[in-house]
Parts: C-alpha cells; sequence; structure tokens
C-alpha cells in the first residue's frame, strides 16, 4: 500500500465525512439540553412523556437501517446521505417551532427515520476506500463526530439556551445541514474509481487491495445466511447492550447534572462536555493500536469494562460527594466511546461484501433498539424513583454483559 495515495485519501474524505456524521448527530443530545432548559415546562411534558419523547427518536432510527444499509451498499451511499441530510436539517429545525406534544412526537420519529441510513451508509463507503490496516482509524475518525459534537454542543447549546431559548437552539443548530448536503454532493466520490484525484494507478492498486482482502473472508451466500450466523447474532445482542448504556448516559446526563443543587444550565453545558474529551483521547488512542495489532476484541471489552465499574462507583458515590460522583461518569462517557473504531471495523472484516451492508444494518439497528430502551428507562426509572440510582445499575449491568460477550466473538466467520 506505500504507493497509493494515503494522504490524499485522509485527507479528501475523511474530514467531509467527518463534519456531515457530526452535523447529523447534533439532534441525538441536543434534545436533553432542550429537556432540561425549559422545553419540559413549555410545553407542559410530564416526566413519562419526556422519557418517551428522549427514547422515540431511537425507534424510527431502528426500523429503517437495513432498507438504508441496503441502498447504500448496492446503490449509492452518497445519494442517501444527500437526501438524508436534508430531510434531517429541516426536520431537527422544525422542532424548535413546535406547539405541542403530538407535533414534537411526531418530528422525533421522522427525525429518528430520515437519520437512520446515515451511519450504516458512512461505514459501508469508508470500507470502499479504506483498507483493513486503515479501517480501525477511518471509522474512529467517522465515529470521533459523535463525541466532538456533543462536546461543543454541550457547551454551546447551554448559551444558546439561556441567551435566545431552546426553540432557537433547535433552529440554529439544525439550519445548517441543509446547505453542507449540498458540499457533501459536490465534494464526495462514492468509489476510488470515480477519484478525478486519485491516478490510475492508485486507483488500481487500491481496488486491488480491497479485493484481495474480500477474497480472504469466508463466503457467505445471501442475508438469511449471514443473519443466522453466531457472529451477527452475538454482534447484535452486543450492540443492544452497549448502545442501551451509551444512550442511557447521553441523553440524560445534562439532566444528571443539572439535578445537582445550585447548578444553572451553562455549568451544565460546560460540565456535559468533559467526558467526550476523555472519549476522543481513547478513541485516538484504541484505534490506532487496533489497526497496529490487528486485534479487535482487545480494544473492545477492557473499556466497556471500565465503564460498567465507573456505572458501580457513581451508584455508591451519588449524593456524597459531587465532584467525586461527577469524575466516575466521565471515566464511564469515555470508556463507553472508546471502542467504536475497532468494533466497527470488525464488522467489516467478518463479513464478506454481498451480505456487509445488511449486517451492518442489523447490528446497528439492534444498536438503535438498545438506545431506544436505554433512554427511555433511564428517564422511567429517574420518574419512578426519583433519582437516577437505579438506572446506574442498570446501565453498568448492560455494559458489563457487553464486554463479556466480546469474549465470545469470533475472528473469522
Amino acid at each position: 500500500m506505500s504507493r497509493i495515495a494515503a494522504p490524499s485519501r485522509w485527507y479528501r474524505i475523511i474530514p467531509i465525512v467527518f463534519i456531515t456524521y457530526s452535523l447529523a448527530y447534533l439532534d441525538r443530545a441536543n434534545f436533553g439540553f432542550a429537556a432540561a432548559g425549559g422545553m419540559n415546562e413549555d410545553l407542559q411534558i410530564s416526566k413519562a412523556t419526556s422519557s418517551l419523547l428522549s427514547s422515540l427518536f431511537f425507534l424510527g432510527y431502528f426500523f429503517f437501517q437495513i432498507p438504508g444499509a441496503q441502498y447504500a451498499s448496492h446503490k449509492s451511499a452518497k445519494k442517501l446521505i444527500f437526501v438524508s441530510l436534508i430531510l434531517w436539517a429541516g426536520l431537527a429545525a422544525a422542532t424548535g417551532m413546535v406547539s405541542n406534544v403530538t407535533a414534537l412526537i411526531t418530528i422525533r420519529f421522522l427525525i429518528g427515520v430520515v437519520e437512520s441510513a446515515v451511519m450504516p451508509s458512512m461505514l459501508i463507503l469508508l470500507s470502499q476506500w479504506f483498507t483493513r490496516e486503515e479501517r480501525s482509524r477511518a471509522n474512529t475518525f467517522l465515529i470521533l463526530g459523535n463525541p466532538v459534537t456533543v462536546l461543543w454542543m454541550s457547551v454551546l447549546s447551554g448559551y444558546l439556551i439561556n441567551s435566545l431559548g431552546w426553540r432557537w437552539m433547535f433552529i440554529i443548530q439544525g439550519a445548517p445541514g441543509i446547505l453542507w448536503a449540498f458540499v457533501w454532493w459536490k465534494l464526495i466520490d462514492e468509489t476510488p474509481r470515480e477519484a478525478s484525484w486519485l491516478t490510475d494507478e492508485e486507483k488500481t492498486e487500491l481496488e486491488s487491495k480491497l479485493k484481495e482482502e474480500q477474497s480472504a473472508i469466508k463466503p457467505v451466500r445471501n442475508y438469511s445466511q449471514a443473519f443466522r450466523s453466531k457472529a451477527v447474532i452475538l454482534l447484535c445482542i452486543h450492540y443492544f447492550l452497549w448502545s442501551l448504556g451509551v444512550y442511557g448516559f447521553v441523553m440524560w446526563l445534562p439532566s444528571i447534572i443539572r439535578a445537582s443543587p445550585d447548578m444553572d444550565i451553562v455549568t451544565t453545558g460546560w460540565l456535559s462536555a468533559v467526558p467526550y474529551l476523555v472519549a476522543i483521547a481513547g478513541m485516538f488512542g484504541a484505534s490506532y493500536y487496533s489497526d497496529k495489532t490487528q486485534n479487535r476484541s482487545l480494544f473492545i471489552w477492557p473499556f466497556l469494562l471500565i465503564a460498567s465499574v465507573a456505572f458501580f462507583c457513581t451508584f455508591f458515590l451519588e449524593g456524597s460527594n459531587f465532584w467525586l460522583s461527577f469524575g466516575s461518569l466521565v471515566i464511564a462517557g469515555g470508556a463507553l466511546y472508546t471502542p467504536y473504531g475497532p468494533f466497527f471495523a470488525l464488522i467489516t472484516e467478518l463479513l464478506p461484501k454481498n451480505v456487509a451492508g445488511g449486517a451492518i444494518g442489523l447490528v446497528n439497528s439492534m444498536g438503535a433498539l438498545g438506545s431506544f430502551v436505554g433512554a427511555y428507562l433511564v428517564g422511567f426509572l429517574n420518574g419512578l424513583t426519583g433519582s437516577f440510582h437505579s438506572s446506574y445499575i442498570l446501565m453498568a449491568f448492560a455494559v458489563l454483559t457487553a464486554a463479556v460477550l466480546t469474549l465470545f466473538l469470533p475472528r473469522r466467520m
């Protein structure tokens, strides 16, 4: 691979992918700030309904993963992401204009539907541009859009809500996605063969390397065979449990912090950003060494174990010392994000190209279902018990089980 224009691929593809996924991720986390910043009071949303709204996005996200991934794999990831960006951004901005709960429920579900294709489409696109030795790092730069977005969004959202209110926060953070969709369409190339900035020799060498990697993967006839395989079943259960912990954390962290005595929304924003700084450092480190050693599971289960232990620590510390409890949440958040690059690299290395797209869609849909359950149950348990104690135990056991399941994932089909 030494002759392939590696710098040009990284500089041309990764920034575009990173910004696109960052914009598409905004609405998942800024909703939690709106709930903590006055939306619930303005629309007279009960705790039970707030829990449903926080999780409803993931229900729409769940249903359309596989069709979206299949379209991206066999037709065009570029076109699907272009359309999704425009629809998502319009709906996200419209969230700031709702006047009743019914409209908010409808918009939250539809945002999940139109955004469901973005993640699997991006992973499929990257698998057509980066080799096995690079894929964990490439995936990490994609998924880095998640913690980086939440980091700056946490700070910005606190100031926007404090200055302009939650409605303008949604409008200001949603509208740029429409403009960016056209930048995406202009700058991204679906495959190396379409890239005018690569030489013919570079295109041929990269495509030959990718084809060689595919020949080393055990053939799988169709989706039915792939979906019934031990590897895909374990990946689905694993990602369901992991996502339950991640989005129980992401959606409710602002409310957890805001519940502390004398905590204002601006300070909540700054503190909510801290776990994502840790996540960024962890993701870079894990992806680099995962690619270097070609051992994916070694950079997945230890971090999930750390996150589980941190949630248990938060359970015991909450109410006694805010800063120690917050420190445990920072560790949990950082550790939860760290394994993403190696995990998604593992999926494309276990399955051949003809079924990898559908498998990514299925695994990601189970993650969406886990996100729905996590976001809903954390809010439900908080409303039922009046505290987040039970939620910490729920997230700890879910992530611990995911860590154990990693040990049973095969390295090959």
